[in-house]
Parts: structure tokens; sequence; C-alpha cells
């Protein structure tokens, strides 16, 4: 009964006029922007922040979290017409969307994947609704100690595990975590790293680092990019883009199993949807009775991994909202989000926050559906955006971050600084360095740091109190293995990389 009159509140805040528009533009903009080839949803939402500063905070979570998922509906389109995707977590839709298309299927592939995103959220909500009030009850528990463990177990994860090379992933954490201390130190009041320049005691905004890293970098690294590509319009006519009955058969099980992974993979700091719609890919190939078919235009490797990543989409607010643990650098964005707005995420939110909380819940519903509703009639337009020539987008784009980056502080200093942290992006783009671990420190760098030295004021200053709380301590060591098996997992890697390297040449000699 308790949940029911939760969800009858959230209903009655998110069926708000305003909240309604929010949720629309939301969901409208991050499909637009998603349909852009390369322009994943934190590129999105790093451009778009801005708009959120002057909304009420349920409005301007809802309009995020709207683009967020938005944008996963909207990367398919590309992925599945151009063989390029859209965002990092539908590269694996390519690999059958794209080979429909070339086979005429392209109108039942997009049918299919709006579908199947649409449920694949469905699922996620679900599991969001019933386990994050269990998560926050249990979490008001925890102490300084046990945040700063399971912040350190969120930043291990998202180096080591969403990276091939973890020594390059734990390195942009580390930088990131170096660029969050300069300004005012939050308990001594005294500015650290400035050099004298007035500017930096605030320290660096978080939304002129994003947009700098992800949306400027993004733009640096494709100005001069031409793809000349031949759209089948008249496939994504409605009229051709029925599924038949045997479609529908072979797509309801991968469905069902692809929303599974993709809802527990997105609960976990540091996965995403990325790895959920690649990991439900591979249960579908390895599952099947004719693997060869994958590759070559099956539409269960359209539908498994469509429905894991638009449930890990849902589920990944859970750590967000419940513990206050970005698991991903686009949460960071929305962790960010609330901060400005002067709300700490954690498990007290639900209590303190119930309508913002079960209002953001109830708008993923109406969100979901208007994408379903608006994504199966404007296909066709979404393929003529794919023709507009790279060289008219990106200025415009640009001007778009600079206004946005200006009007935060009205301090002409932020263009600069989204300027040179879009060089920086650039830069790292070149010698292929992670972004995402960077702002996930910087994000999380200042709370490990406040509660790090909260847990040793209350521990006079002992360090194996950590270990002696028996939470604390166990998220540590599982930390410490996480992190040693995926550096050893490296090695290993490395030396069999380099004797196939060596062996070949030895034999030769």
């Amino acid at each position: 009964m308790e949940l029911l009159s939760n969800l009858a509140l959230g209903l009655q805040t998110a069926i708000t006029p305003s909240n309604l528009l929010y949720c629309f533009a939301g969901v409208f903009l991050g499909t637009f922007v998603g349909v852009i080839p390369g322009v994943g949803p934190l590129a999105a939402i790093s451009m778009l922040f801005p708009i959120t500063f002057y909304l009420d905070p349920t409005a301007a979570l809802i309009m995020l979290a709207g683009i967020y998922y938005g944008t996963t509906y909207g990367g398919s389109t590309a992925s599945i017409l151009l063989n390029i995707p859209g965002a990092t977590s539908a590269a694996v839709t390519c690999l059958d969307g794209y080979p429909m298309a070339q086979q005429g299927r392209a109108g039942v592939a997009l049918f299919m994947t709006t579908i199947a995103s649409f449920v694949g959220g469905s699922f996620g909500i679900i599991v969001l609704s019933l386990f994050s009030p269990l998560i926050a009850e249990y979490a008001l528990t925890f102490g300084p100690a046990e945040y700063f463990a399971l912040m350190v177990l969120g930043l291990v994860a998202a180096s080591t595990i969403a990276n091939a090379s973890p020594s390059k992933g734990l390195s942009m954490v580390v930088f990131g975590m170096l660029i969050a201390t300069v300004g005012t130190d939050s308990q001594s009041g005294i500015g650290r790293f400035t050099f004298g320049s007035m500017s930096l005691l605030e320290g660096f905004g978080i939304s002129a680092m994003a947009m700098g890293l992800f949306g400027v970098g993004e733009i640096l690294s494709s100005v001069g990019a031409t793809r000349n590509a031949k759209i089948d319009s008249d496939s994504a006519k409605l009229r051709n883009m029925l599924p038949t009955r045997e479609d529908w058969g072979r797509s309801w099980m991968p469905g069902v199993r692809g929303s599974s992974i993709g809802a527990f993979f997105g609960a976990l700091p540091g996965t995403g949807p990325s790895i959920a719609a690649f990991m439900a890919y591979a249960v579908e190939k390895r599952i099947s009775k004719t693997p060869e078919r994958f590759g070559q235009g099956a539409l269960e490797g359209v539908v498994a991994p469509e429905t894991a990543n638009n449930a890990a989409d849902q589920t990944a607010f859970i750590p967000t909202l419940t513990l206050g643990i970005p698991g991903s650098a686009t949460m960071a964005l929305m962790l960010g989000a609330l901060m400005i707005h002067g709300i700490q995420p954690g498990p007290t939110l639900i209590v303190q926050q119930p309508s913002l909380f079960w209002g953001l819940v109830m708008s993923f519903w109406i969100g979901n559906l208007l994408l379903l509703i608006l994504n199966l009639p404007l296909i066709g337009i979404w393929v003529r955006l794919l023709l507009i020539p790279y060289h008219y987008l990106y200025p415009a784009i640009l001007i778009f971050l600079c206004i946005g980056a200006y009007s935060v502080r009205a301090n002409p200093a932020d263009v600069l600084v989204i300027l040179g942290f879009g060089v920086l992006g650039y830069a790292m783009r070149l010698a292929n360095l992670p972004a995402a671990p960077l702002l996930l420190g910087f994000v999380l760098g200042p709370l490990v740091e406040m509660q790090f030295r909260r847990a040793m004021v209350l521990a006079r200053g002992d360090l194996t109190s950590l270990l002696e709380r028996p939470i604390a301590g166990s998220v540590l060591v599982l930390s410490a293995i996480m992190l040693i098996w995926t550096i050893a997992g490296s090695i290993i890697r490395h030396r069999r990389q380099f004797s196939d390297a060596v062996n070949p040449t030895e034999v030769g000699g």
C-alpha cells in the first residue's frame, strides 16, 4: 500500500503541466541529439545542462533524465541506417541492425528497436521502484566510513571494468580528483591551487568541464570528417516497418533476457548500458541454435542489446539517488544537477524529497510512452537529419556550448575553461585516454575527501578503523580484489600479446 501511495504521489507530480512540458522537451531533445552520429548521452546532457539551472529541481531532473534515455532511443537510428553508433551503448546494435538495413529491412529494425527500448525501459522502472526504497532504508545506517568505501568501489569499478586499459582509467580518475582540489577547501576555507586567481576560488564548474571534455572535444575530433552514405528512406515508412509473426516470435525471449541483464548491470557502479548491451548480445549469440546468423542481420541481435541498454538507463538511477554514488559519468552530471539545486542525493532523498523522487520515477513511464509515440512517426525526419553536413552542425553546437558555459555564472572565464577542457579532451582522444573516469574522479573526489576526513575525525586518525567496520571493511577488500584482479589480467594479456608478437620473429629466424 505504501508503494501505491508513493506512486500516486509521483504521478500527481509528474502530470503537472510544467513537468509534462519539460519531460516532453527532454525526450525530444534527447532523441534529436542522439540521432546525430557520435553524440552520446554524455555529450548531449553536457550541451543541454545549462538549460536546467533556472528550473525547479524536479523539472530540471525530469528534463535531464528525458535527455538521457531519449538519447539512447535516438542513438540506435544512426547505428542501423549508417553503421555509425549515435551512442556507445548503441555500438553493438550496428552488428545486426546495419545488415538488416542493407537487406531492405531498416524499417523493421527501427520499429523493433523502438518497441524493445520501451519494454526494456519499463522493466528498468519497475526494478527502480521496487528496490530503491529498500536500498535507501538500509543505507540510512551508513556512516562516513561506509560512504568512503562505497565511493572508492565506484571509482575502482568505473576505472577498471569500463576501460580496456586499467592503468589509463585509474590515472584519469586520479587526475580528475586532482583537478577537483582546485578552489576553496570546504573545511578550512583556504584557497588551494588558485595561483591568486579570483575566478578559481570556486573551482572548475562541472558543466564547463563536461561540455569542454565531451562537447568541444567531440567537435574538434569530428571537424573535417566526411561521411557519405546512401539512405533508403522508403524502408523507414510506416507501412514497411511492421514486423512479421516470425519476427515477433524471435524477439520476445531475447527482450526478456536483455531486460533482466540490463537491469542488473545498470544498478552496478562502473558498468552501465554499454556493458549491459554487449553482455546481452553475447548471451543471445551463445544460447542461439544458429549463432552464425548473428552479424548477418539477426533480429535477436538488435532486440537484446536495445532492451538491455534501456533497462540499464533506468536502474542506473538506483545507486545515484539512493546512495549518492554515480555509477557512470552521465549519472555524475545528474548528481551535479541535484547539488546545484541544493539537494543532497543519498538515502535521505526519498524521505526528505518524496515528491521529487517518485515524480521522477513516474516521469520515466511518461517519457518512455512519449518516446514510443514520437519515434515511430518521426523516423523519416531523423533519417533526413542525418543528411545535414557536419560542417553545418558543429559550428552551431560550439556557439551553443560557449553561451551555455557563460550563462551559468556570467563569468567570461568559464568560456576559457570550456575551451581549455575541450583542447584537453581532444588531446586525450588522440592519446586514447578515457574522459569518463576523469569526470567521475572530479565529481566524487571532493566527496571522497570529505567522507574520509569525517571518518578519521570520528576514529581519531586510526586508519584501521575503516577495516574494522563490517560494511566498510568488506567493500574496501572487494575494491582491492577487483583492482588486483583487473591489473593482473591486464598484465597477463599484455604478456600474451608481447609473446605473440615475438614468437613469429623467432620462428622466422
